[in-house]
């Protein structure tokens, strides 16, 4: 009965759109309150365990790391590296035929490893990219899906704040996570940009430009050069022993601003204020998450769910292949409605010990893992990466023309819903091979 309180009261907050981070901490609380009144062997349990959980989950110096990523993600946003990165891809494959939809991809691998959010991602690309993919003749489902979708690369392509999360849980080093999601986020890009020509092909869309000279290409490669060293730096850095990832983090921070006000010069004084103010927002909804879902997953290991859960798992991995898939299948369908802090809380817990004990790396579980909640950012109804790029207003130029006032496109969710499905689909044979064949995401470590 005391599972049912907990997981019936979080999915009906879930249900009616209360936050997740208050539907994980209710749930928790509501379940604490009737076990300590109607079991006897919980009659002992004290409320004071709920700010004892909620604290001792985010009291942990690697999660330090998330604050400083986010803040510099968004000095590097507000330093113009994204129309920087935008012009050098373009110069380089804007010339081949669906080539801006290419750029898409790429930028938003780049952007990604430098904002670490799919959200952010595509709002700082969006608004670029999505007209410009429509002008080439891209449909606008089609574009803002793309866009969508590359955006959720963000958390696969280190530095990510997933893996950080990932490392705290399991006590794997966040250095290896990272090196180990660089493939796999290629990976993705590679068959995004499939999808991509498949689309193009389809619909017969023609190069937006003549092919750059390798002089403009070195002149938009020097203005972007600052914000492609960053991720150079990070990983470097924790990957040549010179810092810890908060450390890297730390630094990231510093470097952003060197590049954003001195560099670029784009950053001004007058809006640090502003930026700090936007990254304690992402960064304080980002520890509330983190602070209640400890205590959810406190709840499950206290009243004995993840030891009956643990139990079942392993039984099912006497067959190892059939366990992946059951791990795969839980958490696409947990990505359709929770975020990827959640689910690795709930769920991590749960499964690692069981892959640990059929032989799987836990370094590439931790991939596999984040690659699902990657594909949840895009796969209704509550893929967020979807709603941001269905909520930009993009300019309707035809019909602003034939009106004589502002036009814009109108997708709405079953439109972009369909566009998304091939992408969809394209990611989960990435997953896959990932999942299957762990030795793709140790190369780089020499796993």
């Amino acid at each position: 009965m005391i599972t049912a309180v907990l997981f019936v009261s979080f999915f009906v907050l879930l249900i009616i759109g209360v936050p997740i981070a208050i539907c994980l901490g209710l749930s928790s609380v509501a379940a604490i309150l009737y076990a300590s009144s109607t079991n006897i062997a919980f009659s002992n349990l004290d409320l004071s365990i709920i700010a004892t959980n909620t604290y001792t989950g985010i009291a942990k110096f690697l999660l330090l790391a998330i604050p400083f990523f986010v803040l510099s993600g968004n000095i590097m946003t507000r330093a113009g590296i994204s129309t920087r990165l935008v012009k050098f891809c373009d110069d380089c494959v804007g010339h081949r035929r669906g080539g801006m939809a290419i750029v898409c991809v790429v930028v938003a691998c780049f952007f990604g490893a430098i904002s670490g959010s799919g959200p952010a991602t595509v709002a700082a690309l969006g608004a670029v990219l999505i007209p410009a993919m429509i002008e080439s003749g891209f449909a606008p489902s089609f574009a803002e899906a793309l866009m969508a979708t590359s955006s959720s690369v963000a958390i696969v392509i280190p530095p990510s704040i997933a893996f950080v999360v990932y490392a705290s849980i399991s006590g794997e080093s966040a250095g290896d996570l990272f090196m180990a999601g660089i493939i796999p986020g290629i990976l993705i890009g590679v068959a995004l940009v499939v999808v991509v020509m498949i689309e193009t092909r389809r619909k017969g869309i023609q190069p937006s430009h003549e092919k750059r000279s390798w002089g403009e290409r070195w002149k938009s490669f020097k203005q972007a050069f600052w914000g492609l060293l960053m991720p150079v730096i990070i990983l470097g850095g924790i990957y040549g022993g010179i810092f810890t990832p908060t450390e890297a983090a730390a630094v990231s921070v510093v470097y952003g601003l060197i590049v954003g006000i001195f560099i670029y010069k784009e950053v001004k004084l007058k809006d640090l204020l502003g930026i700090l103010v936007d990254s304690a927002k992402t960064s304080g909804s980002i520890m509330l998450i983190v602070a209640s879902a400890s205590l959810f997953s406190y709840c499950c290991t206290l009243f004995g769910i993840s030891t009956a859960a643990q139990a079942l798992l392993t039984q099912v991995a006497e067959n190892p292949v059939a366990f992946l898939l059951i791990v795969n299948i839980i958490l696409l369908i947990a990505g359709c409605f929770i975020d990827a802090n959640s689910a690795m809380y709930i769920f991590v817990p749960v499964m690692l010990p069981v892959a640990k004990a059929i032989g799987y790396d836990p370094v590439a579980f931790g991939i596999m893992i984040t690659v699902n909640l990657a594909i949840g950012q895009v796969t209704p109804p509550v893929g967020v990466n979807l709603f941001v790029a269905i909520g930009m207003q993009i300019r309707d130029k035809a019909a602003s023309l034939a009106s004589g006032k502002d036009e814009y496109y109108h997708v709405t969710l079953p439109m972009i819903s369909r566009a998304v499905l091939p992408m969809i689909l394209a990611c989960l044979v990435v997953l896959m091979l990932l999942t299957y064949i762990p030795q793709i995401s140790l190369l780089l470590i020499g796993g």
